[in-house]
């Protein structure tokens, strides 16, 4: 690493040309990069949910469909509204009261059943079907003019407008994300190095690695919104030590030489081989989210481990450039740390660590017991504001028609109406059934088939399968919901074992039955990866363990308080705050734990040891904590889409609390089993206790 430390200081003006040039289609290719808002289309292609997606897609021609809600209008208006609706491309099929009234037949004269459920207080309902599927640009776009072609009197409701208001909340927060990130970052580096100019070059030279990354996932084709909004703050919060380990060992190579790229070169060595074992855990803890069933997991670990490589390559390559050419201001504009050493805590942890690990085993049962029993919720439109349209839509449709949850059962279309209307009679007898409709049915409600409009008709039946809409009154993603959609999938199949239940609420019941298993494959997964790389890094089979135990303290922290609070989280922060922490945060005891290995063997006692290794590292890991804090706080306080705002706050406080066993519990531990250590360690064995 010598000679390619030499290498870019010789060429630092080339590596800054090309830099800035590798920009240009970085920009592109972020632009360039599709955004995905539906967190459902995660969910595998093989359950029966999805499958039954495609065939309302295929056979019905129904990709998607909104509710609108028509206040105080009038039935030749709403006739007028559904011709210049179904000029809209993209639209399908639209429906209303209006078309089996038309324009002589008064509401009145509508069976009590029927006049029910289309009619409420002046409001009316119209369905409205779109080929493509419900996250698709184009069925967002069309639903965008839908809202423009309406007035004040339609409401929209339906997946798709609260993917679209997702949309439009996210793309107008994105930006003041990276500006708080930055900010808090500036503050906390300003306060911790020793120049003025350093940290802006520091902050400089990660944007450039987050451009780079962001640029690069145009391979993926897209990703998610949730990846989008945290990845570039994650990216700040995870690589910044990279950056302040390479300025702090080059102005201690600086004190040797006073040939400034000598020490940069050696810098770039120290730096590469430090940082080489530490953004190997970190990486492999984002790669760990690869696992996970729900594909999301492999959406946001593919992009944060690429995010963490640039970081590394930009701190060997490019922050060294920076740094050579602005050196001068950086001498310029030196001043006094003004971050306090903490020497006070240091000799203070060590003092007391048995008191710690009496603290540690006291608070360990409180936080697991925590951690297992955080409330977590599903329904993706309660993270979002109560203001947005599409909520105050839904919110109207489930208030005033008592459309909570829409189900659909898609049966062979041979099968007798007689075994339909058996079946359908099963199913009107479980709890919180609303009402069901069908092709047969249809005639049973008094309205002829004659009156009816084709779209209507052609809603019920395809060339495979007929389809039967189900309402229930439980909400979706609930214990109750789910359990009537296992007992209505039970009874379906007895007539048809082929038939399958679709809707957002089956959608929503797999997602919980396949997060509920990621959540423990995946921290599995991350903690068998890391801990086969510290094996390896460290050379030991005890110090992973030691290490591991106290991340996973800290976790379980970090994850049970919000049970104590009585605060319900998002199920996606569940499943990956955790390998997310672990992945971050165990440099900061990686640091600790090479020194005291390093200490031991040059024949210091244990408690020199530990002392020498926490007080010359306690300093880096407040800082990287500070940064990762300060990168992600901000983000969590200022978000409305509360899916954003709890992950980022989970992350802020998680590396918070992972600094503080770091510089508690490990020391304690290193202490306590010394001689299990040494005894366990390559390299240890001959270090006298």
């Amino acid at each position: 690493m010598q000679k390619f430390g030499e290498f870019v200081c010789k060429h630092k003006r080339i590596i800054l040309i090309i830099m800035l040039i590798l920009l240009i289609p970085s920009i592109i290719g972020m632009k360039a990069t599709r955004i995905n808002y539906d967190i459902l289309v995660y969910l595998p292609d093989d359950i029966e949910t999805i499958q039954g997606e495609n065939i309302l897609s295929e056979d019905f021609n129904m990709g998607a469909f909104s509710i609108i809600l028509l206040e105080d209008m009038e039935t030749k208006d709403i006739l007028k509204l559904e011709d210049e609706i179904k000029q809209v491309d993209n639209v399908a099929k639209v429906i209303s009261g209006a078309d089996v009234l038309g324009t002589s037949i008064p509401v009145e004269m509508l069976p009590d059943e029927v006049k029910d459920e289309l009619y409420k207080d002046n409001t009316t309902v119209m369905l409205v079907t779109f080929k493509e599927a419900i996250s698709s640009d184009a069925t967002m776009n069309t639903v965008q003019h839908l809202r423009d072609i309406t007035d004040k009197h339609c409401k929209i409701s339906g997946m798709t407008a609260t993917l679209l208001d997702t949309r439009d909340l996210s793309n107008s927060e994105v930006a003041i994300y990276v500006v708080i990130a930055v900010v808090l970052c500036l503050i906390v580096l300003e306060i911790a190095l020793d120049s003025y100019v350093a940290p802006i070059l520091l902050l400089a030279n990660i944007g450039i690695a987050i451009l780079y990354n962001m640029g690069t996932n145009i391979f993926l084709g897209e990703i998610s919104y949730i990846t989008k909004a945290i990845s570039a703050v994650l990216q700040l919060g995870v690589t910044m030590d990279f950056a302040i380990f390479l300025y702090h060992s080059y102005q201690a190579e600086l004190k040797n030489t006073t040939d400034r790229n000598q020490a940069m070169s050696i810098a770039i060595s120290k730096t590469f081989t430090s940082v080489l074992g530490s953004s190997l855990t970190t990486i492999a803890g984002f790669l760990a989210l690869c696992s996970m069933n729900l594909t999301l997991g492999k959406d946001i670990g593919i992009v944060m481990a690429k995010g963490v490589l640039f970081g590394v390559i930009s701190v060997v390559t490019i922050l060294p450039s920076l740094i050579l050419m602005f050196d001068k201001a950086i001498q310029k504009t030196k001043h006094k740390e003004l971050l306090p050493k903490f020497t006070t805590i240091s000799e203070f942890n060590i003092k007391h660590y048995k008191a710690i690990i009496v603290i540690f085993l006291i608070a360990l049962p409180i936080a697991l017991y925590g951690y297992n029993n955080t409330k977590v919720y599903y329904k993706l439109d309660s993270s979002l504001p109560e203001t947005l349209d599409s909520i105050s839509a839904n919110n109207t449709l489930k208030d005033k028609f008592g459309l909570v949850s829409q189900e659909m059962i898609l049966i062979n279309k041979d099968t007798p109406n007689d075994e339909i209307n058996e079946m359908l009679d099963k199913i009107e007898e479980l709890d919180g059934v609303d009402f069901t409709l069908s092709y047969s049915k249809l005639s049973e409600l008094g309205i002829p088939e004659e009156m009816l409009p084709e779209d209507l008709l052609s809603i019920f039946q395809s060339d495979k399968y007929q389809m039967i809409l189900i309402n229930s009154k439980y909400e979706i993603a609930t214990d109750e919901l789910n359990n009537q959609i296992a007992k209505i999938n039970e009874i379906v199949k007895q007539y048809d074992s082929n038939a399958k239940v679709v809707g957002e609420g089956p959608l929503m019941k797999d997602l919980v039955e396949i997060s509920d298993h990621d959540f423990n494959s995946v921290n599995i997964v991350s903690i068998g990866i890391i801990f086969v790389i510290m094996m390896f890094v460290l050379k030991s089979i005890s110090l992973p363990v030691l290490l591991v135990i106290a991340i996973e303290f800290a976790i379980f922290i970090n994850m049970g308080i919000p049970y104590y609070t009585n605060t319900t989280i998002p199920f996606i922060a569940s499943i990956v705050i955790g390998t997310i922490q672990l992945g971050a945060t165990i440099d900061y005891a990686i640091l600790i734990t090479t020194k005291y290995i390093q200490n031991r063997k040059d024949g210091k006692d244990k408690k020199q040891a530990v002392s020498e290794a926490l007080g010359t590292s306690i300093n880096s890991i407040i800082v990287s904590g500070l940064c990762f804090f300060g990168a992600t706080f901000g983000v969590g306080a200022y978000s409305k889409i509360e899916m954003i705002g709890s992950l980022c706050t989970l992350m802020s406080r998680g590396a918070i609390i992972s600094v503080i066993v770091v510089i508690t519990v490990l020391p304690a531990f290193l202490m306590i089993f010394d001689k299990l250590v040494c005894k366990t360690t390559i390299g240890m064995r001959e270090v006298k206790n």
